[in-house]
């Protein structure tokens, strides 16, 4: 099967790879979109749609740089998505609140300079404002703008958005075996898809690798290197006849997140073992054991869902967005760790501006492949 030639070539189907997409096919350009499986399955899925790093203030200040621009988007796209495509993606402003945190004075200090809401809560005002917490937290900070978004139905919803561009090529189920090259350029991306599995080639102009935590997998394969690996998370899902609580709750860096149906998420664990998805009997009872100790009422309860899924981290934390050194036309986006959903909208929109020519949202330097 021949494919037609497109101004890019997007591999990845998620969340960055999508909101890339979006944002080049509003531009005017013309994109294959390649995913290996259906889009919008994988670590954009399985996280919980927490649009604020955790303890934002022991990141990197080019997280920082990212996430506050797109904290101060989400609402603008997902009001778009909504009107464009009727699915609503569900962003709640529920509020953080962080539990016992031993560096408040520094969150504190990071919030003043940011200019992003932060209380200090003490005893009772704690529970004053959720009063079904475990007893004995002493001391909380209250973020009351951060938001959480149903990720499920927001890739539903890009899904749908990307899908009305007439020069918008979806090629899913379709694996990428290799990028073929010339000197510097990537020529072609060697693929197989469908239920033969029959192989494929597309020509390449402009290629994005926006896989994740497979991305160095993707490039390692075409002999280029990449310092992207994977760190398993797991989740579990209780379902309430109402929502128990009405903010996210993070301690000891695991959280609880309450969904506008009842549902509460809780997450997530941090395991580096490749790319095992497999959940665990382990990882389970650690999660409820972590959730009962932040919410009693859940020792009578059990869960209603458990998955794994896959983040891509690096070695400083910091994702790569730019240019491959040594390379004409191959560029990548992906990195983002804990961070992929929070991220995703900034991520995108300097990828775009990168690929485009236009003035870029942050400086790009932190993020420069070439610092690997």
């Amino acid at each position: 099967m021949k494919y037609a030639s497109t101004d890019f070539q997007i591999i990845g189907g998620g969340i960055n790879g999508l909101l890339l997409t979006l944002e080049l096919a509003k531009s005017g350009a013309s994109v294959t979109l390649i995913e290996r499986d259906r889009p919008g399955r994988e670590a954009s899925w399985a996280g919980g749609g927490i649009v604020s790093p955790l303890y934002p203030w022991r990141y990197a200040p080019s997280i920082t740089a990212l996430a506050s621009w797109a904290q101060d988007y989400y609402p603008e796209l997902v009001a778009e998505l909504t009107a464009n495509t009727g699915i609503d993606s569900e962003l709640s402003e529920s509020g953080l609140l962080m539990l016992d945190a031993d560096d408040q004075d520094e969150a504190l200090l990071w919030a003043a300079s940011h200019q992003r809401e932060m209380h200090c809560l003490a005893g009772q005002q704690i529970y004053n404002r959720e009063s079904g917490l475990a007893p004995g937290f002493q001391n909380g900070l209250w973020m009351p703008k951060v938001a959480n978004v149903r990720n499920p139905r927001l890739l539903q919803a890009l899904l749908a958005q990307v899908q009305h561009f007439p020069d918008v090529t979806l090629l899913e189920n379709s694996e990428v075996l290799g990028l073929e090259s010339e000197g510097a350029m990537v020529r072609q991306i060697r693929m197989h898809g469908g239920c033969d599995k029959k192989p494929f080639t597309i020509p390449a102009r402009q290629v994005v690798v926006c896989a994740g935590a497979w991305s160095g997998r993707i490039l390692s394969e075409s002999g280029k290197i990449l310092d992207v690996h994977p760190v398993k998370g797991q989740m579990l899902l209780y379902k309430f006849s109402k929502p128990p609580l009405s903010s996210i709750i993070l301690t000891a860096g695991r959280y609880l997140i309450p969904r506008c149906d009842g549902h509460v998420l809780i997450g997530s664990t941090l395991e580096y073992e490749g790319f095992d998805k497999t959940p665990s009997a382990e990882a389970r009872l650690s999660l409820q054991r972590s959730a009962e100790s932040m919410f009693p009422e859940l020792q009578a309860m059990e869960p209603v869902g458990h998955w794994a899924g896959l983040r891509p981290g690096t070695r400083d934390g910091v994702p790569y967005i730019g240019k491959l050194p040594d390379w004409q036309n191959l560029f990548v986006n992906a990195g983002q760790f804990r961070n992929g959903l929070v991220l995703a909208p900034a991520s995108a929109r300097l990828m775009a501006d990168l690929l485009l020519g236009r003035e870029p949202i942050v400086d790009p330097l932190p993020y420069d492949p070439a610092r690997q």
